[in-house]
């Protein structure tokens, strides 16, 4: 499980579900969408500490950084480690926020030809980044 720290610095409501921004780094700002509000979560404040954790296989890579894609969640990041296996592999990411890890397919990574010290953007749904107090 990717686990990074930051501050809520934004905070949309509508309904029972809330668009909540995080900010991770100078240059790094994380939504994640959860079923909960500042009237419900006691946590949900501006400026209140907060961790986001997503999972390493929600992680999306890309080598073009002009992509238009629907994924708002995008930081750029160096590959750091490749541990090829036979179905999937690992990527180590290094990043603003810190090191982050990423699993793919071992056939995406052969297409890709992604390799150790190559620029790249690590993109995660709003929906699979959780966030905890």
């Amino acid at each position: 499980m990717n686990v990074f720290s930051g501050h809520i610095s934004d905070i949309k409501v509508s309904e029972s579900l809330s668009m909540v921004s995080v900010r991770l780094s100078e240059h790094v700002e994380l939504k994640a969408i959860i079923v909960e509000t500042p009237e419900t979560a006691s946590y949900l404040k501006i400026e209140n500490a907060v961790e986001v954790l997503f999972k390493e296989t929600e992680v999306i890579i890309s080598k073009e950084d002009t992509l238009s894609i629907s994924i708002q969640n995008k930081v750029k990041a160096t590959i750091k480690d490749v541990t090829k296996g036979m179905l999937l592999s690992k990527l180590i990411l290094k990043s603003d926020i810190g090191d982050m890890i990423a699993i793919l397919a071992t056939e995406a990574l052969d297409e890709m030809m992604l390799t150790e010290n190559q620029e790249v953007i690590a993109m995660i749904k709003v929906n699979e980044i959780m966030i905890s107090k």
